[in-house]
């Protein structure tokens, strides 16, 4: 069974099928003058930045027509599909809006005032010193989705243009050079035909395209592949999945578990841990992240969640609460070494989370997000100048990463991910060290191992999963019902996988997904069994391109309706 990897199995998935000319006749075609794919923090923050230049400089905003800056979202709104732990660093806030906000101005929870870091057994605690890398002091609380929907009422103030429930689909390169997207068809049927509100889709053109798609962004990846622009190593992925609750009792300090439930010995690969964040008096926030390089076919971090909150410790916290919301999403995790070769191509520019800008030691991504958003704003008002050219002059965004905070943060954490493949205790040792030398220690450059291709064990993992009683734990079909899911359930299938793999990989598949999409069915009498799918469940965390198939984006404005995660 050791030899069992899903990556054996790979998804009927090809970039080329996504990349094609512009197809509507020229006088069909949308045409906008920057086009941003996401209304993430990445792409909200990129066109506010280009609302206040605009500002400044109105003959280049006539330049770009009726609708100089767009934002495609493929939910339902600004916000619908964000989700994160979210403790903010405000600095990228604070430059991005200058003297115009403050921080205490934006729909937040309050500055971080205390925090506890506790190493978990089963039923013990102990509190150690906060390492450097979870000390939070001056960070801000906030719900993602909140924040998004500000964030996008300000983009709109600035003067740009937000088309909701529209999915990316295809990116268009004419010549060698980005021109737009193709935003995906509504109203098919399951089997892909056309129903009676059949919408096609649009060919939207623009001067410059930004893709803020955020993690595992389906035309990122394109983009990387079609330009041959992956990384010295391979990204690799964790999930997070977190409830918020209403809770009896105030939480006052940010709090980080680790150890238990996850296993430390180094043949596991079981990396992870949880957080608690406080969200006013009344509500908090519980998550469980889990590194996607694991190997137990029966892990689960939707049920490892489940199982944290059975410790005595947790338990406390949540007494006489209500669960009243839950999602999960992918965090890239490869860090430094797995970031593009290029963050631009001609009449393209690359933002935030989709190409890996996180630094997974402090859980920290939405300030390189909204950073990245800005500089990319920048550049490409400045491909817009005279003489300027959007094809060719887009490289001042690398420039411009290079020479930012969202460089050297990452480049100090180069190696901190891929040490944990060593066990948690010395992978912990090794991280301590790099953290205090900041990243002067030098262990080498460690490869990174794609998710998909740990070979798979088992261990009977499952048994340890409480049993959902709906007041402190939770199946996954509920949970899928407090994310809000609004997918339809006779839209087509928009997750590939091979539909017929070995009974491991179909269990791990199983396992992995939060949302209860993948089911096992008929054995082939090989030792494999056919895969079957209920797309409609899928809150788009991402999970599966991870692990061996391919997500690409459903009908605009499925997934999930996230209001407070």
């Amino acid at each position: 069974m050791a030899s069992v990897r899903a990556s054996d199995y790979p998804p009927p998935f090809g970039a080329s099928e996504f990349v094609a000319e512009p197809t509507d006749p020229a006088d069909e075609r949308i045409e906008v003058g920057i086009l941003i794919v996401g209304a993430g923090p990445a792409g909200l923050a990129c066109a506010i930045r280009l609302g206040q230049l605009l500002e400044e400089h109105p003959d280049i905003a006539d330049k770009l027509g009726e609708v100089p800056v767009a934002i495609v979202e493929k939910g339902k709104q600004p916000g619908s599909h964000l989700l994160s732990g979210a403790v903010v660093n405000p600095r990228s806030l604070r430059r991005l809006f200058r003297d115009r906000y403050h921080v205490e101005d934006l729909p937040g929870y309050g500055a971080v005032h205390g925090e506890a870091v506790y190493v978990l057994t089963r039923g013990q605690s102990v509190r150690i010193p906060p390492p450097p890398t979870m000390r939070n002091h001056g960070n801000v609380v906030f719900s993602l989705s909140q924040l998004g929907r500000w964030l996008g009422e300000q983009a709109e103030e600035g003067g740009a243009m937000i088309l909701p429930e529209t999915a990316a689909e295809k990116l268009l390169v004419s010549h060698g050079r980005v021109v737009g997207i193709r935003t995906g068809d509504k109203g098919r049927n399951r089997e892909g035909e056309p129903a009676g509100n059949f919408e096609p889709g649009a060919d939207l053109v623009a001067k410059v395209t930004v893709l803020a798609e955020g993690t595992q962004g389906h035309l990122t990846g394109v983009a990387l592949d079609h330009f041959g622009l992956r990384g010295a190593e391979p990204q690799v992925w964790e999930l997070g999945v977190k409830e918020i609750w209403k809770v009896a009792k105030p939480l006052r300090n940010v709090i980080h578990t680790m150890g238990w439930p996850l296993r430390t010995a180094a043949k596991y690969r079981e990396f992870g841990g949880s957080f608690i964040y406080p969200m006013g008096d009344d509500m908090l926030t519980i998550g469980m992240v889990v590194g996607l390089d694991y190997r137990d076919v029966e892990l689960s971090a939707h049920d490892l969640l489940q199982e944290l909150k059975t410790h005595p410790k947790i338990r406390k916290l949540l007494e006489g609460g209500e669960r009243i919301q839950w999602g999960a999403k992918t965090i890239p995790s490869g860090g430094f070494h797995s970031l593009p070769k290029r963050l631009h191509a001609p009449g393209l520019l690359m933002c935030g989370d989709g190409v890996g800008m996180v630094n997974i030691a402090r859980l920290k991504g939405i300030h390189y997000a909204i950073e990245s958003g800005r500089l990319a704003a920048e550049s490409a008002f400045a491909a817009l100048k005279p003489g300027a050219t959007p094809a060719t002059s887009l490289g001042t965004y690398d420039e411009a990463v290079r020479d930012s905070f969202i460089w050297s943060d990452l480049e100090e954490v180069r190696d901190m991910r891929q040490v944990f493949g060593r066990g948690f205790f010395v992978g912990g040792a090794l991280a301590s060290a790099m953290t205090i030398t900041r990243g002067k220690v030098n262990v080498g450059k460690l490869p990174a191992e794609p998710d998909a291709e740990q070979p798979l064990l088992r261990t009977n993992r499952a048994s340890s999963y409480p049993v959902p009683d709906g007041k402190l734990t939770f199946d996954k079909l509920s949970s899928v019902f407090a994310s809000g899911n609004k997918t339809r359930d006779d839209q087509p299938n928009h997750i590939r996988v091979e539909r017929r793999v070995p009974l491991e990989v179909a269990e791990m598949w199983v396992h992995m997904c939060p949302a209860q999409v993948y089911e096992i069915g008929a054995e082939g009498g090989d030792g494999t069994v056919t895969v079957q799918l209920a797309p409609s469940n899928c809150v788009q965390c991402g999970a599966i391109t991870a692990k061996g198939g391919r997500l690409t984006p459903p009908e605009g404005g499925s997934g999930p309706e996230y209001t407070l995660t």
